[in-house]
């Protein structure tokens, strides 16, 4: 019985490394499965004793050549192992890394999202004689373990929003957080509250949440690792990825096909995305890595485990000593515990003191801010570099002097004048008015001018045909030039009659004159008639996109999208003012590799808003249209999602105003981060926007969805944006926004 135990064992081995290698030829398989076969036709001619010596060299061969082919691996390879249903789950490691755990949250297929593991758990530390149970909030995905429910770890918005309510109850708690990420991206549905929306929520949140936080990646897919991964501490397993997109959905992409990619394409792709636990080391995306068994952790590896749990405790440790310092003697013990003792064996409380909390999410924003810088072009010269700093920190004195000081004495004085004001009007106003005190105020407010108060206490279009007031668009699209005529979308619908083109993209900026449906128009329409760009002052022009990952071809066709639109990258920042309200204003371009977000893009947002913060203006946001991250970039892309929703997270914590505002098509990362968390969200008529376009939907999920399912009518009904603008009023939509729209904080007024 124990010989056929044994023999079962070795052949449930074979057939993992037989899914692992997947159909290519390999030596090392090829003598397995021969040396199986072989034992397994002869074994009923041996005597028992025989039988126990070939199956001991058996598993001794078997563990020999496991150890030769975990030096083979390609990185599809290791995609293989993370996607097999013998891989560990986040189940077995509540059991096998914690001392105790609960679900919260729902449990199983009762839960509110089945892929979303929401658990309380504790991690006993001795101190002295005497345990202390540590508690801590475990959030992560679970492929396993009742698949059949789970959605492959696909996380719906609800699910993510679930995980974003008891990430706030831990910080309420003053307890770390552990996220665990085992997802191959998430649930591509817009349904309320939205996947886009709900990531960028969960970035923007976890971005300032002041307690610890660790993550693990074992399967991490582009926005739905994200939405649980913004960590102090980020840890992978040996044989996870980690990727802006899956190596089979790149090799759709650069393969243009309709069909079914090629195996040898889907293992090129893999390579180049540089996925893998030692790329993201190496790029610095990651901390460190979790050594994993022999072609990968299975639920019987309980020494994995044990490692495992000594990596989470000295990952914690690690954050809490970085904000809140150890005595001298614990600090001397922790460092020599790094390299002989258990980490257990040292007490370190993971509650933080009010300042240590503080300091954490400072700490958070450095680490992020320091990622991928070295994966763009900056062409500026040393000497530029120099000046940029000075007028940088001139700008932070007259930020200081002007903002934080005397402005905090002209609150005060503004407050006094104006309460003795109305004071003095109640008086008047309950004597009769005998004494006419106001009588020559003309009803203005004090501190107010007269043209600002007309706009705010007056209609904002008192009749028809008044809200626009331009004879002619400062820049006029070229394809007014066509002498065509032009049939509207609408037309079966509506009953639209065709546009001549001069007028159309002339007079009509692009807008149906019967229905109002807006055609797409060239960004530089909106540069210079909407943002004023002929006034404005340009900055960050020498930031550009490059190939960080020297991913094949794509130097080529960065060098044509160069050349083509004569930028460097897809995103343009600038200074301007607004109907003579400054701001700085970033624009995706749409033409630029589809207005896909790279480092360079990531790199130049950041900077904006730091402008913007700094120099105390608003900041405006306008994505002319976007595709999402550049998958060329892998994680170099991907990680823009969490650097820029940070950096916006720390403008609008210092009281700044941001706008964003949508056109033509906006899908993915963007959306799903730094776009979507912005508390002012506007659409373009006619605009479509959106965590996934309905040809990936359908790619991933086989559900086709309805033909205006990503319309900015939807999105405004499910509460992801505000409110809809017509073109031709999106001056004056803006220019009134900036009078209206956020806090009494508001420095720019």
């Amino acid at each position: 019985m124990d010989i056929d135990k044994r023999t079962q064992q070795l052949a449930a081995r074979l057939a993992y490394i037989s899914d692992i290698f997947g159909p290519r030829e390999n030596a090392s398989v090829a003598l397995l499965k021969h040396r199986l076969g072989e034992f397994l036709a002869s074994a009923s001619g041996y005597g028992m004793r025989e039988l126990h010596l070939q199956v001991d060299r058996l598993e001794e061969l078997f563990s020999l050549l496991e150890g030769k082919l975990e030096g083979e691996l390609s990185p599809m390879d290791r995609v293989r192992i993370v996607r097999h249903p013998q891989r560990i789950c986040l189940k077995d490691i509540l059991e096998n890394v914690y001392d105790n755990y609960a679900e919260i949250g729902g449990q199983d297929e009762w839960s509110i999202d089945p892929g979303m593991i929401i658990a309380r758990a504790t991690i006993a530390r001795r101190m002295g004689k005497r345990t202390v149970q540590q508690p801590v909030m475990i959030i992560g995905q679970e492929k396993g373990h009742g698949q059949e429910f789970r959605n492959g770890g696909s996380i719906k918005p609800w699910g993510n929003a679930n995980a974003l309510y008891y990430m706030r109850v831990a910080e309420a708690e003053n307890i770390p957080i552990h996220t665990y990420v085992f997802t191959p991206g998430a649930f591509p549905v817009e349904d309320y509250p939205g996947a886009a929306q709900q990531i960028a929520k969960n970035l923007y949140v976890m971005a300032g949440l002041k307690v610890p936080i660790v993550a693990v990646f074992s399967e991490g897919g582009s926005g739905g690792a994200e939405a649980i991964a913004l960590a102090d501490k980020r840890l992978m397993l040996s044989h996870g990825y980690y990727s802006v997109i899956s190596p089979e959905g790149a090799a759709a992409i650069e393969g243009g096909l309709k069909e079914k990619a090629s195996p040898e394409l889907i293992e090129r792709c893999a390579e180049r995305l540089c996925i893998t636990a030692g790329d993201n080391l190496r790029l610095g995306f990651i901390d460190r890595v979790i050594k994993e068994p022999a072609l990968g952790a299975r639920p019987d590896n309980y020494e994995f485990f044990r490692q495992l749990r000594r990596e989470i405790v000295r990952a914690t440790d690690e954050v809490v000593h970085a904000v809140q310092g150890l005595g001298p003697l614990r600090a001397l013990a922790m460092r020599r515990a790094r390299e002989t003792a258990d980490p257990l064996d040292i007490f370190v409380r993971w509650s933080l003191s009010a300042s240590a909390r503080n300091a954490l999410v400072s700490q958070r924003h450095k680490k992020y801010r320091a990622m991928s810088l070295g994966a763009l072009n900056d062409n500026s010269t040393m000497g530029t570099r120099l000046y940029t700093g000075l007028v940088r920190c001139l700008w932070q004195v007259n930020s200081l002097l002007r903002h934080d000081m005397l402005a905090k004495y002209k609150r005060r004085l503004s407050g006094i004048l104006e309460q003795m004001e109305a004071e003095l009007r109640a008086l008047d106003q309950g004597l009769g008015g005998p004494f006419g005190l106001f009588r020559h105020v003309g009803g203005n407010r004090m501190g107010i001018p007269p043209e600002a108060l007309k706009l705010l206490t007056s209609l904002s279009c008192p009749e028809e045909g008044a809200c626009r007031t331009e004879d002619s668009w400062v820049y006029v699209s070229p394809k007014s030039r066509a002498d065509r005529t032009v049939t509207c979308p609408n037309t079966a619908t509506h009953g639209c009659l065709d546009l001549w083109a001069p007028d159309l993209f002339g007079e009509f900026a692009g807008v149906c004159s019967h229905c109002g449906h807006h055609f797409p128009m060239e960004f530089q329409w909106y540069l210079y008639n909407v943002f004023d760009f002929a006034q404005a002052y340009e900055f960050n022009t020498e930031l550009e996109s490059c190939n960080p990952l020297h991913y094949e071809g794509f130097d080529l066709k960065l060098a044509e999208a160069k050349r083509a639109t004569g930028l460097g990258s897809s995103c343009i920042t600038f200074e301007t003012r607004i109907e003579g309200l400054a701001a700085v204003v970033a624009i995706l371009v749409s033409p630029f590799r589809g207005g896909t977000v790279g480092a360079a893009e990531g790199e130049k947002l950041i900077r904006a808003i730091e402008r913007a913060r700094i120099k105390r203006m608003p900041f405006l946001l306008y994505s002319h249209g976007t595709a999402g991250i550049r998958i060329q970039e892998g994680t170099c892309g991907v990680i823009q999602m969490p650097r820029v929703t940070m950096a916006v997270r720390r403008y609008i914590d210092a009281g700044g105003l941001y706008l964003v505002l949508y056109d033509t098509n906006s899908y993915a990362g963007p959306v799903a981060s730094f776009l979507g968390c912005s508390p002012y969200q506007f659409a373009v008529r006619s605009s479509n926007i959106g965590f996934a376009g309905p040809g990936v939907i359908r790619e991933t999920t086989g559900v086709e969805v309805p033909p205006k399912y990503h319309r900015a009518f939807s999105a405004l009904s499910r509460g992801h944006i505000q409110g809809i603008w017509d073109r031709r009023d999106l001056k004056k939509n803006l220019h009134q926004a900036l009078l209206t729209m956020g806090g009494s904080n508001l420095y720019y007024r």
